[in-house]
């Protein structure tokens, strides 16, 4: 599974006859987070027409969550092009949002999919993107003396610390990459044992 993600939310502006569209990009990893985006930008430009989105949750090569929404516009002329954009590129993770401001010239259907997949686009060529990293939750179970040595392994991988709870022992709970697990284990064979989720 190896696809592109998005690292910051970018912005992109394009004017076509009039028409101004505003595409936003965000990177999102559940369809709630991406439907609070839209959200979030109905409330930012009340005053604009239409508000036409897309989104892909995982590998966009062989996603189980993909979404989109014309909100308004001729069906298949704006959801549906900014969706072919992020699959073409091979980008999960994210959604983009186009809002559009109403120019007072009608692009018709043509002029409609080749906007929103050009905004789709400029919106694309502004992001850094990074190869996506399958993440999990462990917990490592260790002594009290041997805390700071365990917080140092899981940091030279590039994880994170989320929860530390202490009562006999120390039980950090931390966010590795999966590839990274058998290396955790190895490294912290004498400072503390991971405990792998049993979901």
């Amino acid at each position: 599974m190896s696809y592109q993600t998005l690292k910051n939310p970018v912005t992109a502006r394009l004017e076509i006859k009039k028409s101004e569209f505003i595409a936003h990009a965000y990177p999102v990893s559940s369809r709630e987070q991406a439907m609070f985006h839209v959200e979030q930008l109905r409330e930012q430009y009340p005053d604009a027409r239409h508000w036409c989105w897309a989104y892909i949750i995982g590998d966009p090569d062989n996603t189980t969550s993909a979404g989109f929404d014309d909100d308004g516009e001729p069906s298949g002329t704006a959801g549906r092009p900014i969706l072919n954009v992020l699959q073409h590129k091979s980008i999960g993770n994210v959604i983009i949002v186009v809002v559009r401001y109403f120019g007072g010239i009608k692009l018709g259907a043509g002029g409609l999919t080749r906007a929103y997949a050009g905004s789709a686009q400029a919106a694309v060529d502004q992001m850094i993107l990074q190869p996506y990293v399958p993440m999990t939750q462990v917990q490592i179970l260790a002594d009290f003396a041997t805390e700071a040595q365990c917080r140092y392994v899981v940091e030279s991988l590039k994880g994170g610390v989320d929860d530390v709870a202490y009562s006999k022992q120390v039980t950090l709970t931390v966010t590795i990459a999966e590839a990274d697990i058998e290396t955790l284990k190895t490294e912290l064979a004498i400072a503390g044992r991971v405990i792998e989720p049993t979901d």
